[in-house]
């Protein structure tokens, strides 16, 4: 069995590599309007010829279009990778931080890696049940309460009180 879970990585939607270009053309856009080929080598630290090879995959797959002017941009499929990606990576970190009390750039750092190597299924399911679980709705908040008692009680180190206030740490974008 184990010996063919570890080839299932390979069936990932898109590499580590290729969602953090397309994250690239996201921010960029957002930062600035425009994102091309050279905007992106340097904001990843890579070379043009990298981003470019990257982009000419990511188009013949339909995650980004180019215009007459060499300008790149999400189709709808990208974005809503990217969405799907930034929700997660967002539900991760604040998990790592709140109820685990990770460091975090720690944190943000696990929670990319996490992002990238679970399957869009796991993804979308880890990222709806951290969003409930740090919602108002009463079961959740008694079930962050019994973890906290169940820390405090086996002198676990897992959470502050903070975590359990419901405050996202700082600079972790609250999206919930």
């Amino acid at each position: 069995m184990f010996q063919e879970v570890w080839k299932t990585y390979e069936e990932n939607e898109l590499t580590h590599s290729a969602a953090h270009h397309l994250m690239a053309v996201h921010e960029l856009r957002t930062r600035h309007g425009y994102a091309r080929i050279s905007d992106i080598a340097q904001h990843l630290k890579i070379t043009k010829g990298s981003v470019s090879s990257a982009m000419k995959l990511l188009k013949e797959r339909g995650y980004v279009c180019e215009d007459h002017n060499k300008f790149l941009e999400l189709s709808d499929r990208g974005a809503t990778v990217v969405a799907a990606i930034e929700a997660a990576r967002v539900a991760f970190q604040r998990f790592l931080t709140h109820a685990l009390g990770m460091d975090e750039d720690d944190a943000e750092i696990d929670a990319c890696k996490v992002e990238h190597l679970v399957s869009a299924e796991t993804r979308s399911r880890l990222t709806h049940f951290l969003n409930f679980l740090y919602s108002d709705e009463p079961a959740a908040q008694a079930f962050l309460e019994a973890l906290r008692t169940h820390a405090l009680e086996h002198g676990a180190v897992i959470a502050t009180e903070e975590v359990f206030a419901g405050a996202p740490p700082a600079g972790v974008r609250d999206r919930t």
